[in-house]
């Protein structure tokens, strides 16, 4: 059984700008996704449509071997399945990171010190324990990458949809990151990512979104 399964998915944005046309895709444990294409080519507009906070004009989502169409639908999958935002500032809104962090595992019905622990613990594994109490709209562009990273992580999800995750990291913490996500028992990923040593470290196939559809590269 696939994990997510995209069958002929169409998305036109309501200015007439069509990205999606007629898009298959499917995604089978153990895969590791890199996704290519130019700016404004559809490659965020189809995470969102995964994950059901955008909806397509036509085709059909199937994920975990259920037809995903209506809200509720998607809700039963959005803790299995973790989002990083290609703008940090989308997934940062607590007033410390500690909360941020842990603010997801609260979410999926943890006491308040499991789920501070957990969120200790994931800070400590990307190295970044230090900026605990640091407001998030302070950080840096690589410390707010790294901190919406760890809001990920520490929902343990099984699928991870990652737009863009080494923005803004230096070489040294960009390779501490793909070491994090190597380790990681994650089922299958889908990785958005321009940089080709990104790519050649945390996937195992690549495609390219053009024209609206995806080609093997």
């Amino acid at each position: 059984m696939s994990l997510i399964d995209l069958d002929g998915i169409s998305f036109r944005y309501p200015n007439g700008n069509q990205v999606l046309e007629g898009l298959s895709l499917c995604l089978e444990e153990g895969d590791k996704i890199g996704l290519l294409g130019e700016n404004g080519t559809g490659k965020t507009t189809l995470f969102h449509i995964i994950l059901g906070l955008l909806k397509p004009n036509k085709g059909e989502i199937y994920i975990f071997g259920k037809r995903r169409k209506t809200e509720q639908d998607f809700k039963e999958i959005r803790r299995a399945i973790g989002l990083l935002f290609q703008d940090s500032d989308d997934q940062l809104f607590c007033p410390s990171v500690i909360e941020d962090v842990a603010f997801g595992p609260l979410n999926m019905g943890m006491k308040h010190q499991e789920a501070t622990e957990r969120a200790e613990r994931t800070l400590d594994e990307l190295g970044i324990s230090h900026l605990r109490n640091r407001v998030p709209y302070q950080l840096s562009s690589g410390e707010k990458r790294l901190v919406s990273t760890a809001t990920i992580l520490s929902m343990r999800p099984e699928i991870f949809l990652l737009d863009e995750p080494t923005t803004g990291l230096d070489e040294k913490t960009t390779d501490r990151l793909i070491s994090v996500l190597q380790n990681y028992p994650a089922k299958a990923w889908i990785m958005i990512s321009q940089i080709p040593s990104v790519i050649e470290a945390l996937t195992d196939k690549c495609y390219r979104l053009q024209g609206g559809r995806i080609y093997p590269v």
